[in-house]
């Protein structure tokens, strides 16, 4: 549970948990959640919808989360279930047991990546090259390196010579709370990126990874934990931070977000085709990270939990079980009481058939902001820049609730225009 950090700055419940450097109180995006009565999934409410044996209550959780998001107390080990890393139908004993099992998995890899680097799990972090492109270490860069026959190898060279960009992004990541003001936590940070990167070397780091990152480790005290929430909150993005010479993982989002502006708005996506912006390069950012610098650091945790809620597919512990793979499979014609355990998003794609995982939310929640901006974009936007500055603008400004409304509107348009596959 995430303890309250008790701050002298007045401004809400929410201050109290993620305290914000009294320097930077002017310069971050006002904060609109704070929790509801009635509405917002409190401890206690939590604690209720587990049975004597442990079994959730998943359909009650995501109705509760749906309305009015998750209580900060409870926000980790909540989204360890909204993500997939345990099954609702699974009983306390189980989950304790796959959750030290875990545990002991990445402690191993953490000595496994601490032999190549002894930096790992110090408490501290690199910011400067460490090896050059050959593997062999960079001298007076204040790090000591282990010997190791595997030093030659390439994913060992690839990795170190990602350790000092990690450390570059951690030290910017989320810098206005408090909570990164102690170095031992970004190194926190910078050892579960660590070694997610030799973990998933197919990938890597990039760059946006940190962002999404960093709540976790802020909410989940243990180490494992949050890289454990981590690694699953990756398997919805992880596509998109795959790039090569020629393309970017998030073009096929971009893709789709195109389309469905073609069906939902054909008159502003003819503008912007004009202007060269048909391929929407310009919501990159909102994609890749999940629209963490539109909003608030908390706005930006009540946003994901409840895409997370709406998106929710029961069906996501068992697939992820079995191959691990990020596709998770719709089942269609389901009874309504089964239904009422898919979040709304999701429940709906299974009424129309639509089996097909890449319409994510996000992209309708761009769409949605798109259609917000739409009178200013076609009388003002004369060109890419003019784009690019109507859109930055949002920043600060987004109210997460009401994007989340148009989001789902969009879709509905989305869905009824568009023409839907035989199911």
């Amino acid at each position: 549970m995430l303890k309250r950090i008790y701050s002298s700055n007045a401004n809400g419940d929410m201050e109290d948990f993620f305290p914000v450097r009294p320097e930077c109180q002017e310069l971050v995006p006002k904060t609109r959640f704070k929790p509801k009565v009635g509405k917002t999934l409190s401890e206690r409410r939590w604690n209720a919808a587990f049975d004597k044996d442990g079994h959730l209550d998943i359909a009650g959780v995501l109705r509760r989360i749906q309305r009015g998001g998750i209580h900060p107390s409870i926000k980790g080990v909540v989204w360890e279930f909204l993500l997939g890393c345990y099954d609702p139908n699974s009983t306390s004993e189980e989950r304790g047991a796959l959750r030290a099992k875990r545990r002991e998995q990445y402690a191993s890899w953490k000595e496994e990546c601490k032999k190549m680097a002894p930096i790992v799990g110090s408490g501290k972090f690199v910011m400067s090259p460490i090896v050059n492109d050959d593997g062999k270490p960079i001298e007076d860069n204040g790090m000591e390196l282990a010997d190791s026959d595997a030093d030659s190898d390439k994913k060992v060279t690839q990795w170190k010579q990602s350790l000092h960009q990690i450390g570059l992004d951690v030290v910017r990541t989320d810098r206005s709370l408090v909570y990164y003001e102690n170095e031992a936590n970004q190194a926190k940070l910078w050892d579960v990126l660590a070694i997610y990167t030799w973990v998933d070397d197919d990938i890597g780091y990039v760059q946006g990874m940190n962002d999404i990152c960093s709540p976790m480790v802020i909410l989940l005290e243990e180490e494992a934990d949050a890289f454990w929430c981590f690694e699953h909150a990756m398997r919805r993005v992880r596509e998109n931070f795959r790039s090569n010479a020629t393309s970017m993982g998030v073009q096929s989002q971009l893709s789709i977000l195109s389309q469905v502006m073609r069906v939902v708005d054909p008159k502003l996506h003819q503008h912007l085709e004009g202007l060269d912006g048909g391929e929407y390069l310009f919501a990159i950012r909102m994609l890749m990270v999940l629209f963490r610098r539109e909003f608030s650091f908390v706005d930006a945790l009540y946003l994901w939990e409840v895409m997370w809620a709406m998106e929710y597919n029961p069906n996501m512990f068992a697939h992820y079980a079995s191959n691990g793979s990020s596709e998770v499979v719709v089942t269609t014609k389901l009874s309504k009481k089964m239904l009422q355990q898919y979040g709304k998003y999701e429940r709906k794609n299974v009424k129309n058939g639509r089996t097909d995982q890449k319409s994510l939310l996000a992209v309708f929640l761009v769409a949605g902001v798109l259609e917000t901006k739409n009178k200013k974009l076609l009388n003002e936007a004369k060109g890419l820049d003019d784009v690019a500055q109507i859109m930055g603008d949002i920043t600060g400004s987004l109210d997460a609730k009401k994007a989340l409304s148009e989001a789902l509107k969009i879709h509905k348009k989305y869905l009824n225009k568009a023409r839907i596959p035989e199911s």
